[in-house]
C-alpha cells in the first residue's frame, strides 16, 4: 500500500471529556496542548477591566505572567488589569503558588464568581493564562474593543508530560530580525513550549558577536553569494549576511524569559566550521584558504583537533557565550563532521597517537569531551546531535536524536538523557504535502501534521529507559526558507503537534480530536496575522490494493457530518453538484480524481488531485529481484505497479531507490498476455546523487527460467531527450510481445560522474512506476 497523504479529519469540533467540550453558551473549549483533565459546567465568568489579578500566595517572579495576561486583555477591555495581593475574593482572578504541585503543573477553576489558579510555579501560572486565552473569543487577539469578556465555567487539571518542549530556528542559512525572533518566541509561548534552540553558527554564517574575535562577524557573518535552488551550481551574486550583537542576544534572552522560555544557543563544533575558519584560518587543518560557503551541504573543512589553539579559541568563545545565556545547556552540535581533513593532518594524527585513540571517530569524541569538561567547569551541561555517540560519550551529555530515533534509544539505554527530534517526525523544513509543485520550495522529505503528531518519544524503550527521554523538539533548518512568512508557514500548525506530543499523556492523544482543536486555533493564527499551512482542512487520500478485487482502492478524508467531499473522476473541478464521497473508491481504469471539501455550501481547504494510470502490470503479481535501499524502499514492487506516478520529490513515498544493484522487476501475468510497450518512470536529480540508468532491457519468458530479450534502450543519460533534470518516462516499444512473465532490468549507473562533488561514490537509481501495456 502506498500512502498519498491520509489525514484522518473527522470532527471539526470534537466532543471529548478530557479536551474539547461545549460550554452552555455553545462555545467549543478546545485547548492546545490538550490538558490532562477538562470538565465543563453551566455558567461563565465575566472579565472586565475592573477584574483584579489577586495574588493570594505567590512570589515576585509572577510579574511577567501577570503582565502578559493583563496586556493581552487590555487591548480589548481598554485598560490593563490591576495586580494586587490579598485573601481570596469574588470577582477576581485569584492566584496561588502551591509548591506541593509539580513545577509546571496548574489547576484552573472558572465559575461565575471567580477564576482560581493554583500552580507549582510562576511558569505554570503563565500556562494557565495560555489556557484561559484559548477559552476567550478570538477577538482579543485582534484587540477588538468590548466592555467584557465571557469565559465559560471549567475545571482543568494540567501538567506537561516532558520537562523539555522546544523548537529550533536556524539563522545561519537565512537571518531574521529581532522582531521576527520575538514573534517566533510568542508562537512558542502560545503553545506552552519552554525551550528556544537558537542555531547561531554554521558553514554559511557566524551570527553571534564575540568581542575577542571580531573577524567572526566581520568576515564570518557574510557570504559572497548564495546558491540558487538545490545546489544548482548557479548563484545569485548577492552578498548576504549579518549577525546579532551581544546586546541583541540579551534582549532576546530577556524577551523569552518573560514568557518562561529558555534560550539554548548552538555553537557548532567540530564540523560545520567554514565561516569560523574563513575568519581564523589557523584553526583549520590546512591553514586555508577558506570561505564562508554559499551552497548547502556538509564540507570537509573542520576545526583542527590536533591544534591546542582550537580549544583555546572555543574556551574564549564560551567565556563570552556563557554570561549571555542563563540556560543550563549549551548545544555544541557535533553532527556531520567529515574525517577527511583529520586523516591527512599531521597534528590530528599526532593527537590520536598521544591520547591512545583508535581512530578519527574517537578523536571526535576526544574533541567533544574536552569541550564538555570545560563547560562543566563553568556550570554548564552540553547537548549534542546523535553523532556524538560515535567514539563514546560521557554520562552527563544530553543527546538530540535527529537521525530517526535509533540514536536516542541507544543513548537512553546507556543512561544518557535524550531529547527526541527525529527527522522523520520533527523536521519542519520538510514538505507538508505531496503536492510539492504548489508548496514553497523545500529541502525535500515529507512530514505532514499527522506524522508529526504520531511521534511517540519513548517507543522501543522500557519504562525505566523511557525516563531518560526528557523531551521533544521540532527543528527548522532554513536553507530554503528565505523569509519569516515562510518560517511561519513551515512551522504552523506542525508546532501544535510537537507541543501536544511534549505536553499531553500518550493515552490521551487523539489525532481526530486534535484536528478539531487545531482548526479552532487557526482562527487565532488568522487574528494574529500568522501565515500557516492549511493542509488539515484539505481533502487527502490513501491508496491500498484490494487483492480480492484486484484493484486499487482510494480512501478520502475528511469524511464527517459537518462537511462533505464532492469528487469527479474525469479531471473536472468538483462542485456541489458533483457526487458526494461516501465510501472508498475502487480504481479499475485510468482516471483523474479531483475532490474538494465543502462546508456550509463553500469550498474549504485545498483540492485533492490524483491521476491513476492502470496498466496491465497493476493487477498482477510483481516482485523485485534486487536489493533496494531500506530508506527508499517505499512499498517495494507494489510501489512500482500501483498506478501512481511520483512527484519530483524522491521522498514522497512513490519512488523506489537503490545504490547497491541494478533494479530488476518481474511481473507474472499468470497466463500468456499480449503487450506492445513498457514504460519506466525514472528520476534525474544528479545534485541529489540520483542518475538516470545506463540502460533498460525487457525480457520475456513462459516459465520464468528461460528469458528472451525483447527490447533494449542504451546510453540513456547521453540522449538529448533525457538531458534535463526531473522525471523522465522512458518507453520501450516491443514488437509482437506476448508472454506470461516480463522481466524489466534497469541497469544502474555505478558511480557519480567525474565533475560531480561526490565523484567516485555510488550513484542512485530511482523508479516510480513500471507500466506494461
Amino acid at each position: 500500500m502506498k500512502t498519498i497523504n491520509l489525514l484522518f479529519l473527522f470532527v471539526l469540533y470534537s466532543i471529548c471529556l478530557t479536551s474539547c467540550q461545549e460550554s452552555d453558551s455553545g462555545q467549543t473549549i478546545g485547548i492546545i496542548p490538550q490538558p490532562t483533565s477538562l470538565q465543563t459546567a453551566q455558567g461563565h465568568f465575566t472579565l472586565t477591566s475592573k477584574t483584579p489579578l489577586n495574588i493570594v500566595k505567590g512570589a515576585d517572579d509572577l510579574g511577567p505572567a501577570c503582565k502578559f495576561f493583563s496586556e493581552l486583555v487590555a487591548r480589548s477591555l481598554g485598560s490593563p488589569l490591576l495586580t494586587e495581593q490579598g485573601e481570596t475574593k469574588t470577582g477576581a482572578i485569584n492566584i496561588y503558588i502551591d509548591t506541593t504541585l509539580a513545577k509546571e503543573a496548574y489547576t484552573l477553576h472558572v465559575t461565575g464568581k471567580a477564576i482560581d489558579i493554583k500552580a507549582g510555579s510562576s511558569s505554570a501560572v503563565f500556562y494557565a493564562f495560555q489556557s484561559l486565552r484559548q477559552m476567550m473569543p478570538v477577538s482579543i487577539e485582534k484587540g477588538e474593543k468590548q466592555p467584557a469578556i465571557e469565559i465559560p465555567d471549567v475545571t482543568i487539571q494540567d501538567q506537561p508530560r516532558f520537562a523539555y518542549r522546544g523548537l529550533m530556528l536556524d539563522v545561519c542559512r537565512h537571518l531574521f530580525s529581532l522582531d521576527e525572533i520575538k514573534t517566533y518566541i510568542d508562537m512558542l509561548a502560545m503553545h506552552k513550549m519552554n525551550r528556544f534552540h537558537w542555531h547561531l553558527t554554521d558553514d554559511q554564517g557566524w551570527r553571534i558577536e564575540i568581542k575577542k574575535y571580531p573577524e567572526l562577524t566581520k568576515i564570518g557573518s557574510m557570504r559572497k553569494e548564495t546558491v540558487i535552488g538545490r545546489n544548482s551550481g548557479k548563484y545569485d551574486g548577492q552578498a548576504y549576511g549579518g549577525f546579532y550583537t551581544q546586546e541583541d542576544i540579551k534582549e532576546i534572552v530577556q524577551y523569552a524569559a518573560d514568557r518562561y522560555i529558555t534560550v539554548i544557543p548552538e555553537i557548532e563544533l567540530p564540523g560545520h566550521a567554514s565561516a569560523a575558519l574563513a575568519s581564523y584560518p589557523e584553526l583549520g587543518c590546512t591553514g586555508g584558504p577558506y570561505k564562508v560557503v554559499g551552497e548547502w551541504g556538509v564540507f570537509d573543512d573542520v576545526f583542527c583537533a590536533g591544534n591546542d589553539k582550537t580549544f583555546e579559541f572555543f574556551q574564549n568563545v564560551f567565556d563570552e557565550i556563557i554570561p549571555l545565556f542563563p540556560s543550563e545547556y549549551i548545544h555544541v552540535g557535533g553532527d556531520e563532521c567529515p574525517k577527511t581533513a583529520w586523516k591527512k593532518c599531521p597534528k590530528c594524527q599526532k593527537r590520536i597517537k598521544k591520547e591512545g585513540l583508535k581512530n578519527e571517530h574517537e578523536l571526535q569524541s576526544y574533541f567533544i569531551h574536552r569541550i564538555e569538561n570545560y563547560l562543566n567547569s563553568k556550570g554548564k551541561k552540553i547537548i549534542g546531535w546523535d553523532e556524538i555517540l560515535e567514539g563514546g560519550i560521557s554520562q552527563t551529555a544530553t543527546i538530540m536524536s535527529w537521525r530517526g530515533t535509533k540514536g536516542g534509544i541507544e543513548a537512553a539505554q546507556k543512561g544518557n538523557q535524550v531529547i527526541m527530534t527525529p527527522n522523520t517526525y520533527a523536521y519542519l523544513d520538510y514538505y507538508q504535502s505531496l503536492d510539492t509543485k504548489n508548496e514553497p520550495f523545500a529541502i525535500g522529505g515529507y512530514v505532514p501534521v499527522e506524522k508529526v503528531y504520531s511521534l511517540e518519544p519513548t517507543e522501543g524503550l522500557t519504562p525505566e529507559e523511557g525516563n531518560m527521554i526528557i523531551g521533544v523538539q521540532g527543528n527548522l533548518w532554513t536553507e530554503y526558507i528565505p523569509n519569516f512568512s515562510q518560517v511561519q508557514y513551515m512551522v504552523l500548525p506542525r508546532m501544535a503537534a510537537i507541543a501536544e506530543t511534549g505536553w499531553t499523556p500518550a493515552k490521551l492523544k487523539n489525532y481526530e480530536n486534535f484536528v478539531g482543536r487545531t482548526i479552532a486555533l487557526m482562527e487565532r493564527y488568522d487574528a494574529l496575522g500568522y501565515n500557516y499551512a492549511k493542509h488539515i482542512m484539505s481533502v487527502s487520500g490513501k491508496t491500498s490494493f484490494d487483492e480480492e478485487k484486484s484493484c486499487i482502492r482510494l480512501t478520502l478524508a475528511p469524511n464527517y457530518q459537518q462537511a462533505a467531499i464532492h469528487y469527479t473522476v474525469d479531471g473536472s473541478t468538483p462542485t456541489l453538484q458533483s457526487p458526494v464521497y461516501k465510501e472508498p473508491l475502487d480504481i479499475t481504469s485510468d482516471c483523474d480524481i479531483r475532490a474538494q471539501l465543502f462546508r456550509n455550501g463553500k469550498a474549504i481547504g485545498k483540492e485533492f488531485n490524483q491521476s491513476f494510470k492502470i496498466s496491465q502490470a497493476v493487477k498482477k503479481k510483481a516482485r523485485l529481484q534486487n536489493k533496494i535501499s531500506e530508506v527508499y524502499a517505499a512499498q517495494g514492487s507494489r510501489t512500482l505497479t500501483d498506478g501512481i506516478r511520483g512527484t519530483v520529490d524522491f521522498r514522497d513515498g512513490n519512488w523506489v531507490g537503490t545504490c547497491n544493484d541494478d533494479m530488476i522487476l518481474v511481473v507474472d501475468f499468470e497466463q500468456p498476455t499480449t503487450y506492445s510497450k513498457v514504460n519506466v518512470g525514472c528520476l534525474n536529480k544528479v545534485g541529489d546523487w540520483i542518475c538516470l540508468p545506463v540502460a533498460i532491457r525487457v525480457y520475456a519468458s513462459e516459465n520464468e527460467n528461460d528469458y528472451t530479450q525483447v527490447a533494449e534502450i542504451k546510453d540513456i543519460a547521453n540522449r538529448e531527450e533525457f538531458k534535463e533534470e526531473g522525471i523522465h518516462n522512458i518507453t520501450l516499444n516491443i514488437e509482437n510481445g506476448k508472454s506470461r512473465f516480463v522481466k524489466v532490468v534497469v541497469e544502474r549507473q555505478k558511480f557519480l560522474p567525474e565533475d560531480h562533488p561526490g565523484a567516485g561514490n555510488a550513484a542512485y537509481v530511482f523508479l516510480d512506476e513500471i507500466e506494461i501495456d
